[in-house]
């Protein structure tokens, strides 16, 4: 559970006005000192995470923001972030005081709403004040069912902790508890999936990259198996089976290779292409991947990585996705690359979003961003399908999910209208 990446966790935002005791009650939570505590308020400069293990939920991460009503120098820059914070949260945790409640409560209120993000209340500093019976049964009517803690009394930790544990297991969202599979619904209990991985210098030294080790977990977690192949080693190794592989799952740089080498009776895809099904919309995504053909030369393009990281010499994102649109359109484009959370608000100058695997952010983030280019009418598509296009094999590495092939193929045809 402590090396569950963050992207797969339930990401729980704790919000409220400066000095209500988000971080006392964060603490409370973690049963350590994790978060600065002070009765100065805007103690909280920035987005504090924490992940722990939160059973029967799993793993869980705690994003502890700044005050709502933060009226020091650099309030507007901490708002901000924690505006940024509706983008992530499953589920938010509104900290209140007794008697209390204000435009910043409503507008939190409002926006988790808005966002269709549940909320729960928990209502803090019990011990200083006992809320009277009037505003507690109206904010009852506002929000729901609420939790009265008092942070300061570590002796009622675990049963403030288990009501806790409860009302968010209620409040979860269905896309956290179910999540969609990565591979284990396309194999039969048994089955086997060979996953093809090359070892090049994106590659880390001494290990695999996590979509690839999330793809193998998720084999083991559905009861069947995964053969791990570079390659080059993969006609080989499909000759030495002696029943074909229910399917081939490659890094995307390889897919032309990997789909000359498997039969066409054997289905394949990509890792990209598995996380576009788990973090977003797949069908959204191939209908995205369309757009290509009509980019004209002087167009704008958004490569968006999820992650910050070290661009290599070749990486794929910067260099070879932009080498082979404009090989492909015969021209030059604009290229713009966001990388980590810094997802651009005004997305209208793009005439096509290409997004990463988004194996390092949450399901919510993602569909957020889904969101926002479907608002601005800008199509989006990911790396795996987009590579998939370019290389002319996209119906090949789309065919192990019907639907989102079929739009792929109507939004081609409408667009050659």
């Amino acid at each position: 559970m402590d090396n569950t990446p963050k992207g797969n966790r339930l990401h729980i935002a704790l919000m409220g006005r400066t000095n209500v005791g988000k971080s006392s009650l964060l603490n409370l939570m973690l049963g350590q000192d994790i978060a600065i505590t002070s009765p100065v308020a805007g103690t909280t400069t920035d987005v504090v995470e924490k992940a722990m293990e939160l059973l029967p939920l799993g793993p869980v991460l705690f994003l502890d923001t700044a005050g709502l009503d933060d009226v020091s120098e650099l309030s507007d820059a901490r708002l901000k972030k924690t505006t940024k914070i509706f983008d992530r949260a499953d589920v938010i945790i509104l900290v209140i005081e007794p008697d209390i409640w204000t435009k910043y409560e409503d507008a939190v209120l409002a926006k988790s709403k808005e966002r269709k993000i549940p909320i729960l209340t928990v209502i803090n500093k019990i011990d200083l004040r006992q809320p009277s019976p009037a505003w507690l049964k109206m904010i009852t009517e506002k929000t729901g069912p609420v939790l009265m803690v008092s942070c300061s009394d570590e002796k009622q930790r675990e049963i403030y902790l288990d009501a806790l544990k409860q009302q968010l297991l209620e409040k979860a969202p269905a896309d956290f508890i179910g999540t969609p599979s990565l591979i284990g619904d396309l194999l039969p209990p048994g089955g086997l999936a060979v996953l093809v991985v090359p070892i090049d210098l994106q590659a880390p030294k001494g290990r695999l990259i996590l979509p690839q080790v999330q793809t193998i977990r998720d084999a083991l977690d559905n009861d069947a198996m995964a053969l791990v192949v570079k390659e080059r080693e993969l006609a080989a190794a499909l000759v030495n089976l002696k029943n074909p592989p229910a399917i081939v799952v490659t890094d995307s740089q390889a897919i032309l290779k990997v789909t000359a080498d498997v039969p066409e009776n054997i289905p394949v895809t990509t890792f990209s292409i598995l996380f576009a099904r788990q973090k977003s919309e797949l069908a959204v995504m191939a209908a995205g991947a369309a757009a290509i053909d009509i980019l004209q030369p002087g167009d704008r393009v958004l490569i968006a990585e999820a992650c910050s990281h070290h661009a290599l010499e070749d990486d794929i994102g910067r260099v070879k996705i932009p080498r082979w649109l404009r090989q492909y359109i015969g021209g030059d484009l604009q290229i713009d690359v966001s990388s980590g959370r810094d997802y651009p608000d005004d997305l209208k100058k793009y005439k096509l979003i290409i997004h990463c695997g988004a194996c390092m952010i949450n399901r919510r983030e993602m569909l957020n961003r889904l969101r926002k280019a479907q608002e601005e009418g800008v199509p989006i598509t990911n790396y795996g399908i987009a590579i998939s296009f370019l290389q002319g094999v996209i119906r090949r590495s789309l065919a192990p999910f019907p639907s989102a092939l079929e739009v792929f193929e109507k939004r081609t045809k409408d667009r050659s209208r």
